[in-house]
């Protein structure tokens, strides 16, 4: 049993970071290459020339779709034995999360086809599925925080991880919960809605480098002894 939950934690990890790693290449390196923000006409030109960066733009971006989604089920498996109620929190939060980048995804590769046969005011089209696109990850975040609180939660109640891991990921989900309300309730204050994702931030490389490097801790030993022979659990 304690073996099983170390391959799983490593499995969660490993997922964990393939939907990172797809996601910052996607979001924070592509786009601002093919995203002008003000300025349509150099956003058509962007898409026009740079069009295979911009299919691989949607590709890393169904990844990074398919890559939470098996990260939101695989921490479904994994505390589940701690708190099945939490554990299918942070599988639903997730997944949800994850249709708003898919929503994202559908509406960049509608811009690439615009840009690709041109109609009516291509510059203008093809902005405004961009600032949707944005637009889905910035109210997305909502769910990318509450992912995080049952999270941190399971990381707290388990102790097969450091209790501070679990309490900066619930800090930073209700940071992530918080950031749309600012973005959109205080357009001006873009640096602190910068600054409420750096919580979550740490929480998350801990997290990937804790499930990667050390999977589960000697804790869970006690979980996997609560099984009795006769199959039946103890409640903890």
């Amino acid at each position: 049993m304690i073996h099983d939950l170390a391959r799983t934690a490593r499995t969660t990890g490993w997922l964990y970071l393939a939907m990172a790693v797809t996601a910052a290449l996607g979001f924070l390196v592509i786009r601002p290459q093919l995203f002008a923000a003000g300025d349509p006409q150099a956003t058509l030109a962007n898409l026009v020339t740079h069009g295979s960066l911009a299919r691989v733009s949607v590709a890393l971006e169904l990844a990074m779709v398919a890559a939470q989604a098996l990260t939101a089920a695989w921490f479904y498996r994994l505390f589940r034995s701690v708190n099945s109620f939490a554990a299918a929190g942070i599988a639903v939060f997730g997944t949800v999360n994850a249709i708003a980048v898919l929503v994202s995804a559908a509406m960049v590769g509608t811009a690439i086809q615009v840009s690709a046969d041109p109609f009516g005011e291509a510059a203008g089209t093809v902005q405004v599925l961009y600032l949707i696109s944005s637009n889905m990850w910035g109210v997305g975040a909502l769910f990318f925080g509450l992912w995080l609180i049952p999270m941190g939660w399971c990381v707290l109640r388990s102790g097969w991880m450091p209790r501070a891991l679990g309490w900066i990921l619930m800090v930073g989900g209700v940071a992530y919960i918080l950031s749309p309300f600012v973005l959109y309730l205080v357009p001006d204050a873009q640096t602190l809605f910068d600054a409420m994702a750096f919580p979550a931030s740490i929480g998350e490389f801990w997290i990937v480098g804790y499930l990667l490097v050390r999977g589960v801790r000697r804790p869970a030993q006690s979980v996997a002894e609560a099984e009795t022979p006769s199959g039946v659990t103890d409640a903890r």
